[in-house]
């Protein structure tokens, strides 16, 4: 079987052969939660082509995104880490196919997979840097870099243009009033990157989306490539000279000056 799941495909045949018997595949449908906030873990599940949000949940029942997770990795990450629950909560974004393992038959068989572990290993890094720049950017940022962002990040993994999503389900993604999502999807539109209809969002242009973003899309897709694939691809990053001595120069949240760029 081929998967389109990059960590299962980068596994050797002997690995895949372990995980085969205890792999199942599923249709992920939108909406459908894969581990719930405070409950055990029933499964891992490496997506296809699905989209699958991680959600940071607050006491009045509120939520908003803290990481998208597609076929670059493995939902259930915890489970990985010795850690059967976790305050988040995971549901399925963007609808496709995927693969899970129940619990039990994950931990029994990683021990005997050393390359999935350190497949695991490189994600959760990733995953991180992930969580990391997205937070950076939600508070840096404006709201049409970011969805142009989001948008970027999804089409990576659903490996299609067309993407069911509705502005609602953005909204509540990017943490704002489904109103100024409108607004930042109509610049898109406007500009010729992407097509909106009622539940459906097309990318029209990906050039166009991605000088739409911020650097943040192209910091998260490098890091990505650097430690899933062994990819280099540049970084906005890299020129910047952060650090003088072995001290800080960008500790204080100010913009570099351009004499130390």
């Amino acid at each position: 079987m081929t998967h389109r799941n990059r960590i299962l495909a980068a596994l050797p045949p002997e690995e895949l052969a372990v995980l085969e018997p205890v792999l199942e595949r599923v249709d992920l449908v939108t909406r459908r939660v894969l581990c719930d906030s405070g409950k055990p873990i029933p499964a891992v599940c490496f997506p296809e082509d699905a989209v699958i949000s991680s959600l940071s949940v607050m006491a009045d029942g509120s939520a908003i995104e803290t990481a998208t997770i597609g076929n670059e990795g493995m939902t259930g990450l915890a489970l990985f880490h010795g850690v059967d629950q976790t305050p988040e909560q995971s549901f399925v974004q963007v609808p496709g196919v995927g693969h899970l393992i129940a619990a039990e038959a994950f931990r029994d068989v990683l021990p005997r997979c050393p390359t999935l572990r350190a497949q695991l290993h490189l994600f959760s890094q990733a995953l991180y840097s992930l969580v990391a720049q997205s937070s950076g950017c939600n508070r840096k940022h404006g709201v049409d870099q970011r969805c142009a962002r989001w948008l970027l990040l999804v089409h990576d993994r659903v490996g299609r243009d067309r993407i069911e999503l509705t502005q609602l389900f953005l909204s509540q993604m990017l943490g704002v009033r489904r109103a100024t999502v409108t607004v930042a999807a109509g610049v898109l539109q406007k500009a010729g990157a992407i097509r909106y209809s009622r539940g459906r969002i097309t990318v029209v242009d990906r050039a166009l989306l991605e000088a739409a973003s911020c650097e943040c899309y192209a910091v998260i897709r490098s890091t990505f490539d650097r430690l899933m694939t062994g990819r280099s691809t540049p970084s906005p990053l890299a020129a910047l000279r952060l650090s003088e001595d072995g001290m800080t120069l960008v500790g204080d949240g100010a913009p570099l000056s351009r004499s130390v760029r």
